[in-house]
């Protein structure tokens, strides 16, 4: 590697570190001098404050979100229900028997090294440098893993894509070619959790990773996406939000719209006018993908939304 690459990683890893420091210093219970206090108790298995830390400091790795005060508690509340998740994820796997090999995990890791660029057995080193353990990587894999295969097994009919389905989603793409429509994203935020959006916005005005905000921070289904709400039909958006939009270029974000109960920041992707633009009609196979992917998102995301419901959460101090 050249020198000067290996002191740009040196010095980004580094500044990762210290903004892990920082996020100590906002929640002091995560540092204490490696004690092992709970965090959470998810059906009887528990989230300990350590496993908490290596969380943080792996988002703070991966992602490379500023760590400052108005970020700090979304930050926290994100980490805190992703291992929520993960926990709820793992178990149900585990009733249904689906277990991943440490084979299969280990080639899952070597794929991940492979994709990101990293030196094959680099990956360990590289968390190691961040107070991050392999296990808690390893650990999240894990349940991604499990989860896309559990969602599969119970949805494996369901899945399927009538004729029916497809005629009629057919149809309704070419009328929706004729009509004005919008390209948006967004972020929601409740009421009670809109802290310092300003300053959000401001991040997200200077960050071109608006996606990746969306994942970590907002409140709407949407996030998994991204934020992405994809083609939206002009005169079907919630007049305060249209009215915005109207008035915005396309990769501009809004300011917060209180809408309801809580804020959306929206950015205008693209714009459609069908008397200037052209539109393709997609292909009858790349439709039938689409509706397929389309039925397993909303089943896993009910899915989900079902166990975490049944499940006996207990959040400690």
């Amino acid at each position: 590697m050249p020198k000067q690459r290996r002191m740009t990683m040196k010095l980004r890893l580094s500044v990762l570190t210290l903004a892990a420091a920082g996020l100590f210093a906002f929640y002091p219970w995560i540092a204490a001098a490696g004690a092992l206090k709970i965090a959470a108790v998810v059906n009887d298995e528990i989230i300990s404050t350590r496993d908490l830390q290596n969380r943080v400091n792996l988002f703070l790795m991966t992602t490379q979100i500023p760590m400052n005060a108005q970020t700090k508690n979304m930050i926290y509340s994100r980490v805190l229900n992703n291992a929520i998740e993960e926990k709820i994820k793992l178990q149900a796997a585990e009733k249904e028997d689906i277990k991943i090999t440490p084979q299969e995990l280990s080639a899952s890791v070597k794929q991940f090294e492979k994709n990101n660029k990293i030196p094959a057995g680099n990956l360990k080193k590289i968390l190691a440098q961040n107070n991050v353990d392999m296990d808690t990587f390893e650990s999240q894999m894990k349940a991604d893993m499990a989860w896309v295969r559990l969602v599969r097994r119970k949805m494996y009919s369901d899945a399927q894509v009538t004729q029916k389905e497809l005629e009629k989603a057919m149809a309704e793409a070419k009328t929706d070619l004729s009509t004005p429509k919008y390209f948006v994203s967004e972020i929601y935020i409740r009421k009670k959790d809109a802290k310092d959006l300003s300053v959000l916005v401001n991040n997200l005005r200077q960050d071109p990773r608006f996606e990746l905000y969306a994942m970590q921070f907002s409140q709407s289904p949407t996030a998994a996406n991204g934020g992405r709400l994809g083609w939206l039909n002009k005169g079907k958006l919630p007049e305060a939000i249209e009215k915005k939009l109207d008035k915005m270029h396309e990769g501009e974000i809004s300011d917060p719209i209180l809408y309801g109960e809580g804020y959306y920041i929206v950015r205008l992707d693209k714009t459609f006018d069908p008397k200037t633009d052209k539109a393709e009609m997609p292909g009858t196979e790349d439709m039938r993908k689409f509706l397929e992917n389309q039925k397993m998102e909303e089943f896993s995301k009910k899915y989900l939304q079902d166990l975490h419901q049944k499940a006996v959460i207990e959040l400690r101090n």
